[in-house]
C-alpha cells in the first residue's frame, strides 16, 4: 500500500487527492497493527519501549501530513521485527532441534509380547528393543546385545562408543549411576549395526537428553555480565532520550524555525537514540553461543558462565575420573604381622562392596578376582568418612579402610609400625594406598595405581595455547600420588593430601588471586566448584549430581572437549563486545545526525539494519568450529 500510495502521488496525474491518502492510512493500519499490539501489552507491563516511541513518531509525522514518511516509518520497522524474529528464531530452533532428537515411539517387551508405544509411556524397568541405526527412546543399560552407539548428539563424541551388556543386571537396577560407561546408553543416541536391548532407568522427562534442553532454555534468563551492564545502561539512557525529545519540542523557541520542524527533530531522535540494537546485542550472542555449545556436547548453564569460561586464565583440577580414567586397579597387597593376603582381601573386598567410590570399585572388583571368584561373607552398616575412608561391620567387628592419616584421629587408634612401613613403601612407588583394619588388628595395606585418561596431554596442552596460564592439580591422595599424575599429563603444580574442606579452601585461596575454574565429576568436587568462578563437571550425560552442581557440564567423559568450550565462549565474547561497539556506535552518529536534520525514513532504515547486523553477526555462532584441541 506504501508503494502504490508512492506511485499514484508522483506519476498518476489527475488522480484524486484522497487516494495516495487512503494507501498510506492503509499502510499505517498493516504496518502498524503488530506494533501497537506490542505497544499497548509493554504499557500495560510498565514498560516504555521502541514499540511505543515508533508509534509515538509514526502519529506525529501524520500530524504534521507527511503521511508517507510515517507509512515508511512502520513498514521498515515492522519488516526489520519480522527479519529479527525469524533470525533469532534460528537460534531458538537450534535448542529445540535437540528435544527432537529422541524418537516418539519405543518398542517394549511387556507382559510377554513385544508392543509399540510413545515415549512418554516408558517405565522405570521397561526393556526397550532396538533395531540397528535407530534411535534409542531412552536412559538406560545395556542388558542384551553389542553394538556401537553414535552418541554424538548428546555428548558431542565424534567417534561412535562399543557398548555391551552390564554383567549384573541387578546391581545395576539398584544403583544406575554406577554403571560403567560401556554399558550405559542415553536417549536420542543412534544405535549402530548391532540390535540391542536396554532397560530403561529414567523416563522420557527426565533424561539426560531432556534436562539438557530444559536447562539450556533456562540459560536464556540467566544474564551475563554484559547484559546486566547493558541493562542498567538503558534504565539510565532511555529516560535520557525521552528528557532530550521532550526539550527538543521546544527548540522553535530558540531557534528560528516553525513548530512543526521542531516536532519533526524530537520525533527522529526518539527514534534515532531507541536502544533496540543495544538490548538484543547480548541476547542473541549469548543464546547463539549456548546453542552452539550444546550441539557440541557442552553444556553452559547461561550468560555468566559463558562469558566467564572465556575470560579465565587459571584451572584446578580434580585428579580421580577428571584426569585420570577413575578406574583404578590393585597393584599391590602387603598383609602385616601374620595375616594372610586371603584374609586381607577378604574383608576389604566384603566392606568396599557396598560403597560406590571408584577406588572401593576396584578394590571389589579385583579382589574378587584375585579370590579366585570364591564367595565371600557380606559386611554390613557401611559409614562414609568424607575423605579419609570408610567403616563398617565384618564378622562382628568394626572394619576401617581408608588413608593412613584417619589412624590416630577422631578415636581411631594409630597405625602400627608394620602398616606404617607398608604405606610409606606402597606411597615411595607413587601408589594409592588403603590400610585395613579389623577390630584392634592391623590386617595390611592395599596399593592402586589410577592410568591418566586418554586425551588429557592433548586438552591440557591445547588449554595452554587459549592462554590458560596456571594448571594445578587438587588431590586427595598422597603428595607423592599426585605428583606422579600431574607428571605424566604434563602439569607443573600439584596439591596432594587435601580433604574436600581443603580443597575448598585451595579454591578460595586461587580465587583471590585470579579467576578459576574447578574442573571435577560433580560429585565429591561440587562444593570446590561452588567456589570457583567456573565450576565444570566432567561426564555429566550420566550423572545428576554434574548436571545440577555444575555451571558448565561437559556431557561426554572426554576432557578433550574443554578447549572447545573455552574457545567457544573467547568467540562468544568477542562477538558480544562486536555486537555493543557497533549499537552504541549508530546511536552516537544517529543522534547528532537527527537533531541536525537526518529524516524519520533514513534514521529508522539505520535503525532497523544495525539491529539485524547485531543479530546476525550473532547466529555466526550456530556455524562456529574451533580450531583447537
Amino acid at each position: 500500500m506504501l508503494l502504490a500510495g508512492f506511485l499514484v502521488d508522483k506519476f498518476v496525474a489527475g488522480a484524486p487527492a484522497w487516494l495516495p491518502l487512503a494507501c498510506y492510512v492503509a499502510a499505517y493500519f498493516f504496518g502498524g497493527f503488530y506494533t501497537l499490539r506490542e505497544a499497548f501489552d509493554n504499557l500495560r507491563l510498565k514498560r516504555f519501549e521502541i514499540d511505543t516511541l515508533m508509534l509515538v513518531a509514526a502519529a506525529g509525522a501524520a500530524a504534521l501530513g507527511s503521511w508517507a514518511e510515517g507509512a515508511l516509518l512502520l513498514f521498515l520497522f515492522s519488516l526489520g521485527h519480522a527479519l529479527e524474529h525469524y533470525a533469532m528464531g534460528r537460534a531458538k530452533r537450534a535448542i529445540e532441534a535437540l528435544a527432537e532428537l529422541a524418537p516418539p515411539t519405543a518398542t517394549v517387551r511387556r507382559d510377554g509380547r513385544i508392543q509399540e508405544i510413545a515415549v512418554e509411556e516408558l517405565l522405570v524397568g521397561d526393556v526397550a528393543l532396538v533395531k540397528p541405526n535407530e534411535r534409542l527412546p531412552a536412559d538406560g543399560f545395556l542388558v542384551l546385545g553389542t553394538s556401537s552407539v553414535n552418541q554424538a548428539p548428546v555428548t558431542g563424541e565424534s567417534i561412535p562408543v562399543d557398548k555391551r551388556p552390564v554383567d549384573d543386571p541387578a546391581t545395576a537396577r539398584t544403583r544406575p549411576d554406577s554403571v560403567d560407561a560401556a554399558s550405559r546408553v542415553f536417549a536420542g543416541t543412534i544405535n549402530g549395526s548391532g540390535a540391542i536391548e536396554v532397560e530403561v532407568t529414567r523416563k522420557s522427562t527426565d533424561s539426560a537428553l531432556a534436562r539438557v534442553v530444559q536447562m539450556v532454555s533456562e540459560a536464556e534468563t540467566r544474564k551475563s555480565p554484559t547484559q546486566r551492564f547493558t541493562d542498567r545502561f538503558e534504565r539510565i539512557f532511555v529516560p535520557a532520550v525521552l528528557v532530550l525529545a521532550f526539550l527538543l519540542l521546544f527548540a522553535w523557541v530558540v531557534v528560528d524555525e516553525p513548530f512543526r520542524d521542531s516536532f519533526y527533530r524530537a520525533m527522529a531522535v526518539l527514534v534515532a537514540a531507541s536502544p533496540c540494537a543495544l538490548a538484543i546485542a547480548t541476547p542473541s550472542a549469548v543464546l547463539s553461543g549456548i546453542a552452539r555449545a550444546a550441539r557440541g556436547g557442552v553444556l553452559i548453564k547461561g550468560g555468566a558462565p559463558l562469558e566467564e569460561l572465556g575470560s579465565l586464565s587459571a584451572m584446578a583440577f580434580d585428579k580421580t575420573g577428571t584426569l585420570t580414567e577413575g578406574r583404578p586397579r590393585i597393584t599391590d597387597v602387603i598383609p602385616v604381622d601374620g595375616v594372610t593376603e586371603e584374609e586381607l582381601l577378604t574383608v576389604a573386598t566384603a566392606v568396599e562392596s557396598l560403597s560406590d567410590h571408584p577406588l572401593a570399585a576396584a578394590i571389589a572388583r579385583d579382589g574378587r578376582e584375585r579370590l579366585g571368584g570364591r564367595e565371600i561373607p557380606s559386611a554390613s552398616d557401611l559409614e562414609n568418612l568424607v575423605g579419609r575412608g570408610v567403616t563398617a561391620t565384618f564378622d562382628s567387628e568394626t572394619v576401617w579402610i581408608g588413608k593412613a592419616e584417619m589412624f590416630g584421629t577422631e578415636g581411631v587408634a594409630p597405625l602400627g609400625e608394620s602398616a606404617a612401613a607398608a604405606i610409606a613403601q606402597l606411597r615411595a612407588a607413587g601408589r594409592t594406598s588403603m590400610v585395613v583394619r579389623q577390630g584392634s588388628r592391623d590386617l595390611g595395606a592395599i596399593g592402586l595405581l589410577d592410568t591418566a585418561r586418554a586425551g588429557a596431554p592433548e586438552a591440557l596442552k591445547a588449554l595452554r595455547e587459549l592462554g590458560i596460564t596456571r594448571m594445578i592439580m587438587i588431590s586427595g591422595d598422597h603428595q607423592r600420588v599426585a605428583e606422579a599424575i600431574a607428571s605424566e599429563v604434563g602439569l607443573d603444580e600439584a596439591w596432594g593430601d587435601l580433604m574436600p574442606e581443603d580443597k575448598v579452601e585451595a579454591i578460595r585461596k586461587l580465587r583471590a588471586q585470579d579467576k578459576v575454574a574447578m574442573v571435577g565429576d560433580g560429585v565429591n568436587d561440587a562444593p570446590a566448584m561452588a567456589s570457583a568462578t567456573v565450576g565444570i563437571a566432567m561426564g555429566a550425560a550420566g550423572s545428576d549430581v554434574a548436571l545440577e552442581t555444575a555451571d558448565v557440564a561437559l556431557m561426554a567423559d572426554d576432557l578433550r572437549h574443554l578447549p572447545f568450550a573455552v574457545d567457544l565462549s573467547r568467540h562468544t565474547r568477542k562477538v558480544i563486545r562486536q555486537n555493543v561497539f557497533v549499537s552504541l556506535g549508530i546511536v552516537a552518529f544517529l543522534v547528532p545526525a537527527t537533531i541536525l536534520g537526518l529524516g524519520i525514513g533514513p534514521a529508522v532504515a539505520i535503525h532497523e539494519g544495525s539491529t539485524l547486523l547485531v543479530v546476525f553477526n550473532a547466529l555466526r555462532l550456530l556455524a562456529y568450529r574451533s580450531h583447537v584441541g
